[in-house]
């Protein structure tokens, strides 16, 4: 650590995991729990009744602030229906009552009350049987912490003040669903102590284009409100209180990083090719219909992952037939005639629906995917009809995840089956010979592809959960992110070989993982004979730069010495050599 000459604030460094590139410089804003954010105090007996007014004030600012909020979102249903949610928690006399009548009884500061108020209502939560009620417990926390936060007068609310594309969140954990809030903001970046570089959490960060590092572990603990920092996200660089010199070389790189992003769009209408004329089918990857902006700005091909379960995320309730049927029509509607690939639900592992039960104590390994879609067949085929009835306004396609059983294919085909029954029955139109395909992101799906492959239109890689589950590693977790390798050799066998099947099939085979959008693994992807990658919308014009300056036959020779080699360093050396 350094202490500034002229500021006399100390100047240190924190090193962790960059899961989205670039530089961002802005000002702290720590996201915590309300317990760590207040300290207790007795109130003199005169004092207790303007104590009793005081955390009224903050009572009434934060229902103001949700409010306004609320008006803001109203034309985001899962971002709406998350603050009404929490304007009911407020208004509930448990939170906006009961602290009252502890700071009369126990003379203590405000804070101390609503905290000691929470922590009871939060056992009173964990004691119930209802799973979705028990879920509720984190809902009141937050509520709490927005009242915490307007009584110390360190608010700075995550919904939209005019210089939020200054602030940094600095935060614990940040869940899928709260990466989704951010999309209706301009945060300048975040940091959070733990995660994983494949998360969910780093995926929707790379997919925002926001500067990010997880697993720096003390970050939240070490760094004050308001404090300067710079994020390095190349780089997993995290400098808090940078000196003048530091500052000014960041500031720069930082201008020389976004000015190669402009000259990037000069190659937006460019068809993607390889040099000697092959083509490459480009396509993004999206989590809501809002994403389309970005999408029809990147001059992407289609759509090649929909992550349907985003819809269902941030809501106390679930999205009917109607509601889903409108997203995905909006979004076929959108690209006119180019594919979109519509992921069923994807929920169970760090992704969780309310109401829905969890599953078990290693959801990564448990009722999650196309498991959980099977066990709730009613939701199930809601989803599929309204996946169906969109086909009709484009060409949409069905994509089946976590496949690693025939029989889940051929149930999930009697569910189709059955949703395509029920709209003939009603005079609904929809494409008859829509597509079918399955995620390979399970080994046993990539190696038993001859049994599965005749039963599907098409094949996407998930790479994400492909190296997790090969290598055993569970990828929101940093302490083994050291572990997570993409070019570990039975991964690279394990993409080769799929890509081969496919060809040799005549099924189309896609690549939707991050390793899609990893542009020094685009040649070795090209070798390996993919022509269909599926990437971020920020990122699509770097993947098509890469292939607007790759030899296929180089690639080709390239990628097949990289599947001989065996050795971790002799493999990056290769990697590196066909890059070069």
């Amino acid at each position: 650590m350094e202490r500034d000459a002229e500021s006399g604030q100390v100047s240190f460094s924190l090193f962790g995991s960059g899961v989205s590139a670039g530089v961002a410089i802005g000002y702290a804003h720590l996201v915590s729990s309300a317990r760590l954010e207040v300290v207790h105090y007795t109130i003199e007996p005169d004092r207790i009744e303007a104590e009793v007014a005081r955390f009224d004030q903050a009572v009434a600012r934060v229902e103001t602030e949700l409010t306004r909020i609320a008006a803001n979102a109203s034309a985001v249903a899962e971002m709406a229906a998350f603050i009404n949610m929490h304007r009911m928690i407020l208004s509930d006399s448990q939170l906006s009552q009961a602290p009252r009548d502890i700071i009369r009884a126990r003379r203590c500061n405000a804070e101390w009350a609503l905290v000691e108020q929470t922590e009871h209502l939060a056992a009173q939560f964990d004691a119930l049987d209802d799973v979705y009620m028990r879920e509720r417990k984190a809902d009141v926390q937050q509520v709490a912490e927005r009242i915490v936060k307007a009584l110390t007068g360190t608010a700075r609310a995550l919904e939209g003040p005019s210089h939020e594309e200054n602030v940094i969140v600095v935060a614990h954990d940040l869940s899928p669903a709260d990466m989704i809030l951010f999309k209706q903001h301009q945060f300048a970046g975040f940091v959070t102590d733990i995660g994983g570089v494949t998360s969910h959490t780093a995926i929707v960060a790379r997919s925002l284009n926001l500067p990010a590092i997880v697993g720096l572990h003390h970050a939240r603990h070490m760094i004050r409100e308001n404090e300067l920092l710079v994020i390095d996200g190349s780089e997993g660089i995290l400098i808090v209180n940078p000196d003048r010199q530091v500052l000014a070389e960041y500031q720069l790189k930082q201008d020389a990083y976004q000015l190669e992003r402009q000259k990037l769009k000069r190659i937006r209408l460019t068809p993607s090719a390889t040099i000697d004329g092959t083509p490459i089918e480009l396509m993004a990857n999206i989590e809501l219909p809002d994403d389309m902006d970005a999408v029809l700005e990147s001059g992407a091909t289609g759509i090649g992952l929909f992550r349907s379960e985003f819809l269902f995320l941030n809501r106390n309730d679930l999205p009917d037939e109607e509601e889903q049927f409108a997203a995905y029509r909006r979004v076929a509607e959108s690209m006119q005639g180019q594919p979109v690939v519509v992921r069923t639900l994807d929920l169970g592992a760090d992704k969780t629906v309310n109401g829905a039960e969890r599953s078990g104590p290693n959801p990564a390994l448990g009722l999650r995917a196309i498991r959980f879609c099977l066990a709730e067949p009613q939701m199930f085929v809601t989803q599929l009809r309204a996946i169906l009835r969109a086909s009709h306004y484009g060409n949409v396609r069905l994509l089946l995840p976590m496949v690693a059983h025939a029989h889940e294919i051929d149930h999930a085909l009697v569910l189709v089956a059955r949703a395509r029954a029920m709209l003939d029955q009603e005079g609904l139109p929809y494409d008859k010979s829509i597509q079918i395909g399955a995620m390979v992101e399970v080994p046993a799906a990539a190696l038993s592809l001859p049994m599965l492959i005749k039963r599907l239109d098409f094949l996407s890689i998930g790479t994400n959960d492909l190296i997790q589950y090969t290598l055993a590693i569970d990828r929101t977790d940093d302490t083994v992110a050291h572990l997570y390798d993409p070019l570990h050799p039975a991964v690279l066998h394990l993409v080769a070989n799929t890509i081969r099947i496919g060809a040799r099939a005549g099924v189309p085979v896609s690549v939707c993982g991050e390793m899609a959008g990893e542009t020094r693994l685009t040649r070795l992807l090209l070798g390996m004979g993919l022509r269909q990658f599926s990437v971020h919308p920020a990122h699509l014009l770097e993947v098509k730069q890469q292939v607007l300056r790759t030899d296929l036959g180089e690639a080709k020779s390239g990628a097949a010495r990289v599947l001989r080699a065996s050795d971790p360093d002799r493999i990056a050396h290769l990697v590196d050599r066909l890059n070069a």
